[in-house]
Parts: structure tokens; sequence; C-alpha cells
């Protein structure tokens, strides 16, 4: 587990790369793409949930990433809709876009260690 400050610089790195470089969503699992309908949100309020994550919401990481080579990963959770919702982003590939490899339903009940 990571401390209140270092979560809170992720989240400043990550919302500043959002701001300049744009996000990728990896959405090739039907999960990532049923929680857009089942959540009622658009692509473009799942970018804006992500911009207000809060040190609160964080869960687990760093997280090494071996498949596609990006920055470590970092695990966060959110109720949306009266649903607690799984995030797990990275801050991607120096000079390129941060990258939201999951944004689903959580399968099981998450950990919030600084709540």
């Amino acid at each position: 587990m990571k401390d209140r400050q270092e979560v809170e610089t992720f989240l400043k790195e990550l919302k500043s790369k959002i701001d300049i470089f744009g996000i990728i969503y990896i959405d090739e699992r039907h999960k990532n793409a049923q929680a857009l309908l089942t959540l009622d949100i658009s692509p473009s309020r799942r970018t804006e949930i992500l911009k207000e994550l809060k040190t609160e919401d964080y869960t687990e990481g760093p997280i090494e990433e071996k498949m596609r080579g990006l920055a470590q990963m970092w695990i966060f959770g959110k109720a949306i809709k009266e649903k607690e919702v799984y995030i797990k982003i990275s801050l991607g590939q120096l000079n390129n876009s941060a990258v939201c490899i999951s944004f689903h339903i959580a399968e099981h009940p998450m950990n919030y260690p600084l709540k």
C-alpha cells in the first residue's frame, strides 16, 4: 500500500496527462463496454469520472504491468449509480496517453485503505 502523498502525486500526474495527451480505454473485454451500458454513462463521462478520482478512492497499487509495456497500474474504486466500479489505470508511456485498462462493475467488495 502506498501512503496518501504518493497516491495524491499519482492522481495529479494522471489528471495532467489526461489533459495533455488524453486517455486510451482498453475496451476489448466485454465487461468494460458493458459497464457503460449498465451505468448509463457516456465515454466522455467516464473520462470525467477518472479526473474526479480522489485519494480516498485508492484501493491498490502500483502493480507491475507486463502485457502491454505500460507504466505501473493503480487500482481505484468509485461508487457510480449505487454500483461499486473497479478502475485500473496506468500513466502509460512517456509523452503518450494514459491508459484505462479496466472500468467495470466490481466483481468483489473493494478495500479502501485511505478512507
